[in-house]
């Protein structure tokens, strides 16, 4: 079985499924999700690559084409997306997704960027990337794609990864601040979790930010960022809100 066919094996794909495909290219996967779904609507940018689109599935009535960048367009509604993303976007575009409703991803990354998607604390892997990830969706790789199995061969291995969106299965007080926390935070892994909230408060805006970190666990503030869980993150997130709140209260 291809690459191709394992792909859309993953998806569990049923007539009553309309999957969204980003970066359709020549079409080659994109005719295989239809064979299977109820409908594909496949994205692509490269103006040369819709022509060929065009050509290959203009009378086949369950591809719809549309033009233009993923980033920016409306995404309709979908019930799964199936792709072998663009690597330039691959975060970007991921996080796009997972702010949709939808049941099941299969799609495809740098080998290394899955990696990041997967990893546990402690590991070099280990990163913004996972604990975002984490908050929106169960993530785990399918398969890794050696590079050798694409036409032209890419520098770089790929891997195919499956998102189930689900609840966040911890407690977040403020959706915002916990993705700007750890993005803070992840931007000085190596240093221990006090000072990296010290040393980029210009992006937390915590007031009287010693104060407030003097509060938080000293168990959870002498460790850096990528020896936390993503429910350990979100707990110091929490609490720094509580005392920020706490704070304006006292001084109203």
């Amino acid at each position: 079985m291809s690459y191709l066919d394992r792909i859309v094996a993953a998806a569990e794909l049923n007539s009553e499924d309309v999957v969204l495909e980003i970066g359709a290219g020549v079409g080659n996967l994109t005719e295989r999700l239809a064979r299977k779904a109820k409908k594909v609507i496949a994205i692509e940018l490269d103006p040369a690559l819709i022509n060929v689109l065009h050509d290959r599935f203009d009378n086949i009535g369950n591809i719809e084409i549309i033009s233009g960048d993923a980033l920016k367009i409306d995404f309709p509604e979908f019930d799964k997306v199936v792709s072998n993303l663009p690597y330039s976007i691959s975060s970007e575009i991921t996080f796009k997704l997972l702010r949709h409703k939808f049941k099941l991803g299969i799609l495809m990354y740098q080998y290394e960027f899955a990696l990041r998607m997967v990893s546990p604390p402690n590991c070099k892997d280990y990163s913004r990337l996972t604990v975002d990830t984490s908050y929106f969706a169960e993530a785990s790789i399918l398969m890794k794609v050696p590079k050798g199995a694409f036409q032209p061969e890419p520098e770089v291995d790929s891997a195919v990864v499956k998102l189930i969106p689900r609840p966040t299965p911890f407690e977040v007080t403020d959706e915002a601040f916990f993705m700007k926390f750890v993005a803070a935070v992840f931007s000085q892994r190596r240093k221990k979790l006090r000072n990296s909230i010290l040393n980029t408060n210009s992006m937390l805006k915590i007031p009287d930010i010693k104060e407030v970190v003097g509060q938080l666990p000293e168990d959870l503030m002498s460790k850096r960022a990528e020896n936390l869980t993503p429910e350990q993150l979100a707990e110091v997130a929490n609490l720094i809100i509580g005392l920020k709140s706490k704070e304006s209260t006292s001084n109203s």
